[in-house]
């Protein structure tokens, strides 16, 4: 039997089946799709040189309408983004309406951009049917020119200046103020405001939710503005062309005020403004006082509904309102309606969270996977037009024609997209997406397949076979993952339901072969099987920036590049030899792609033919190459993730499976019998494993028997050794080995070096609070922990490793492969003492019962504390800890 949030899930799926009721299937028209952050972005950037932050910044953001998309705390919109609801405050001290989250720019930020606020996503189904959300708000003024100009002032190598060290926090003078949606229908959502005042003092506090419509009128001519007018003292009701007419009524409310979501020229640019009522109407008559800023007539684009609420110290309030589209509602339902969602809610995900988990590691599923659905967002972006500017308004300089991703004028984006982090990455990135989609499939496999699906599409593909990067520059390298990620995708969904889905698994397949072949095409500069790809998503891991021209000159044969595509190779073999099981032309396709595996595998170990390789047999460890213009190879000596990614190229050929592809199956022997020269470079693809599996690998290792040449024992050595990369919280991305003994490179007497950094990174490579030098990272751990499992499958339990090294304890793969996941898990869960590593030494966070709680989850993690480092929400690949929590506890059991 399925749960009701599983039936709307069904029911979302088929809206587009021939004479459904589209209108009330689609349960998921209506969900968290606001960004947190549009000021900043490329998309609102019409700047000569591409000055994004400077361009449009916080301080313009409640002035002027954006063009491409809109922001708002804790928000809801339509899934084209046409009407728009979140929360405005005002706490009577601050100079502004709080409409959106603050943060520093990349350039203001002494460690890049960051949001200086504290917000949590603590619930959301798959369809938000039922979201909740809270926003922790100071009573004091918000400290914004404070936090500006004392992280100005500090340098990289001092710590970020947070809005708790600025002590508006102290003596628990805040307001907690949570969100909470709730669907009667696809269109009737409840919305429940629930505000307390933690501080000693009574506090009023003026909340006013707000509803508005995208700006999409004044950038066409000829297009008609929708409208908000008022009907009733709390009610107004909503039409716009498109989405018909709506009713949102706000009981309680003293008044309801509206504008227009105009640009304020005047204010900005000294101009007259076309007419009175403009975007940050609502903050003149709020803050300022202006009793002429909102329209008497109580019509606009904007509306807010007007609640002062006075709390007595430890007092709770609690506000109503709902959009519908029926205008009979009175309210009688909401408790019930609340009431059923969040049951609903619970067994839901009582269908996919393990009964033997903690309560601690309940919540920390919970709230990550909360914090994947929160992170959906609109994202519109239509290059072409972005490049020319519009109609109604000045062109834009000649140099923003011929500046960032002008040759990506295909891409075409209006949808609804998992983003890293929708404050400090608000627009998507192909690589992370691929890790996004792994938890996604837990709780909704069709979003998940249409996360991939689309970044293969034709509007954002590029037509040389490219996928998209990430906005700041479409045309940048990142990890080839998306054929993993499918392959993954699938087979989760295969489990969880007993049935895959072959047309999805095809149809990107087939645009995969054009990836495939751009990469063979652009990324292997002399024909070797040797490939570059730039940084290759991990920014400053290395001695040079591996994205611009090298110092040196020449290039650089990268280790991780190459095992990249070896781990390319095989995960387009293995969707191939899925696919041949009912279509045998998928037979040839696999043998291409075993075939080219092999060449990789030789590549890595004769580099040019001449006998260089990317292994170094003293160090047992893989290294990047770098090809001098003289032709000189140097191998640079970083023992780093880079030396590590051979092992995600692996994968197991089970006995059944090779029976019913027998083109493929004699291919596969003739290669055993007739190129020994080929088939030494990997792992044995001829001795069966446990159960007769084969295995195809880039390390060699021996079942069953220590051998001291098996690349993969000596891998396993430095990578489970403390005092390398094994640390109390998982896989570190650079040794600590370095920490004493720094990698150094001279060029022209200019020193580059490579030091052992678990935290913030003192090189500005990639700039920001990005660092690959020591911290642990969520998606190559995850890679880590799935390619032990793989291996294990072939060696099976008589192949053991020490595990710590030099700890005299040995453990099988599986084992090894439960610790690195164990001591991930480690990084959220609650201490002895009851403190979480994620929140380091922040003692609110950790001591504080209205905080301790509430789970953040980081972009990255210091490499020997554990606490948590980069973007605060970046529940995108650190939310695969859901998936780590949910799978452990499916083998461990009792053991948690």
């Amino acid at each position: 039997m399925t749960t009701p949030e599983e039936q709307r899930l069904i029911e979302n799926h088929d809206n587009r089946t021939p004479g459904k009721d589209h209108r009330q299937a689609h349960w998921k028209r209506w969900g968290p799709y606001l960004s947190e952050r549009q000021w900043g972005t490329v998309r609102e950037d019409y700047s000569a040189y591409g000055e994004a932050w400077d361009y449009f910044s916080h301080n313009q953001a409640r002035s002027r309408a954006y063009r491409w998309g809109e922001d708002g705390l804790l928000g809801i919109s339509d899934d084209h983004q046409r009407l728009c609801f979140a929360l405005s405050l005002w706490n009577g001290e601050d100079p502004i309406l709080k409409e959106r989250l603050y943060g520093l720019t990349g350039s203001q930020g002494n460690h890049g951009e960051d949001v200086k606020e504290y917000y949590f996503y603590l619930d959301s189904t798959p369809t938000h049917s039922y979201m909740k959300g809270l926003y922790k708000y100071p009573q004091a003024a918000f400290p914004y020119e404070w936090l500006e100009s004392e992280n100005r002032r500090r340098g990289r190598g001092d710590p970020e200046f947070e809005l708790l060290d600025t002590g508006v926090f102290e003596g628990d003078r805040y307001f907690d103020v949570g969100v909470e949606y709730a669907k009667a229908s696809p269109e009737d959502i409840l919305i429940r405001i629930s505000v307390t005042n933690h501080g000693p003092e009574t506090k009023t506090l003026h909340l006013l939710p707000t509803l508005w419509f995208r700006n999409t009128w004044a950038w066409d001519k000829g297009a008609s503005a929708p409208s908000l007018k008022a009907i009733t003292p709390y009610t107004a009701q909503v039409s716009h062309p498109e989405l018909g007419e709506r009713w949102w009524t706000c009981l309680g409310a003293t008044e309801l005020l509206f504008t227009q979501n105009e640009t304020n020229f005047e204010r900005l640019f000294q101009v007259d403004n076309s007419q009175p009522y403009v975007k940050d109407g609502i903050h003149n008559y709020i803050v300022q006082g202006h009793k002429q800023a909102i329209n008497p007539e109580q019509v606009g684009t904007k509306a807010a509904a007007y609640y002062p609420l006075t709390l007595e110290s430890g007092e709770t309030q609690v506000v109503q309102l709902r959009l519908s589209d029926r205008p009979d509602q009175d309210g009688s339902d909401f408790e019930q309606v609340f009431c059923d969602r969040i049951s609903e809610a619970d067994e839901f995900y009582a269908t996919v969270t393990p009964n033997c988990l903690t309560a601690d590691l309940c919540n920390i599923q919970r709230q990550a996977f909360a914090g994947m659905l929160w992170t959906k967002q609109y994202y519109h972006f239509i290059v072409k037009d972005w490049l020319k500017g519009d109609a109604n308004n000045p062109p834009p300089p000649e140099t923003h024609q011929q500046g960032r991703n002008h040759q990506w004028k295909h891409l075409h984006s209006d949808d609804i997209i998992s983003m890293p982090d929708k404050w400090e990455y608000p627009w998507f990135a192909a690589w992370d997406l691929a890790f996004h989609t792994i938890p996604i499939a837990l709780v909704d496999p069709e979003f998940a397949k249409n996360q991939l699906d689309i970044m293969t599409r034709e509007w954002y593909m590029h037509p040389n076979g490219q996928l998209p990067a990430y906005e700041w520059a479409f045309g940048d390298v990142n990890p080839p993952v998306h054929a993993w990620a499918t392959w993954r995708v699938y087979k989760i969904e295969q489990k969880r339901k007993g049935k895959g889905d072959r047309q999805f698994l095809e149809r990107v397949f087939q645009k995969l072969m054009l990836n495939f072949t751009w990469w063979v095409n652009r990324k292997d500069v002399e024909g070797n099987n040797v490939f570059e790809g730039g940084f290759l998503g991990l920014d400053n891991i290395g001695v040079f920036d591996r994205s611009s021209p090298l110092p040196t000159g020449g290039f650089i044969e990268q280790a991780d590049g190459t095992s990249w595509m070896g781990m390319y190779c095989l995960n387009m073999l293995a969707i191939a030899l899925e696919l041949a099981q009912e279509n045998a032309v998928y037979e040839d396709m696999a043998t291409k792609f075993f075939e080219h595996f092999l060449y990789i595998a030789e590549a890595m170990n004769h580099v040019g033919g001449d006998g260089t390789q990317l292994w170094d047999e003293e160090d047992g460890f893989f290294y990047d190459v770098l090809h001098l213009p003289n032709n000189d190879r140097l191998p640079l000596k970083v023992r780093s993730m880079v030396g590590l990614i051979p092992l995600f190229a692996v994968t197991v050929l089970e006995p059944d499976m090779l029976a019913k592809v027998p083109a493929f199956k004699e291919r596969l022997e003739w290669f055993i019998e007739h190129r020994t020269d080929l088939k030494k470079n990997v792992a044995c693809m001829e001795t069966q494993g446990t159960e007769a599996r084969r295995l195809l690998a880039l390390c060699y290792l021996t079942p069953g028997r220590i051998v001291p040449s098996d690349r993969f024992r000596r891998i396993l050595s430095h990578l489970l050794d403390e005092q390398e990369f094994f640390s109390d919280y998982g896989i570190r991305a650079l040794s600590r080995h370095h920490k004493h003994h720094p990698y150094v490179f001279y060029v022209d007497g200019q020193e580059h070096r490579v030091n052992y950094e678990p935290a913030e990174s003192g090189s500005g490579l990639f700039g920001g609070n990005s660092n690959w030098r020591g911290p642990v990272w969520f998606p190559v751990n995850y890679l880590l922990i799935e390619s032990l499992q793989k291996f294990y499958h072939y060696v099976g339990d008589d192949f053991k490793v020490e595990c710590p090294t030099g700890s005299g304890n040995w453990m099988t793969l599986w084992e090894v492969a439960a610790e690195i996941s164990r001591r991930l898990m480690r990084i959220f869960t609650q201490e002895s003492s009851g403190h979480r590593p994620v929140y380091g030494a922040t003692e609110t966070f950790q001591s504080n019962p209205q905080w301790k709680n509430y789970i953040q989850f980081y972009e990255y993690f210091h490499g020997d504390n554990g606490a948590g480092i980069g973007a605060s929400h970046q529940t995108g690949w650190t939310g695969l800890i859901a998936k780590l929590i949910q799978q452990t506890g499916e083998t461990l059991g009792e053991d948690l």
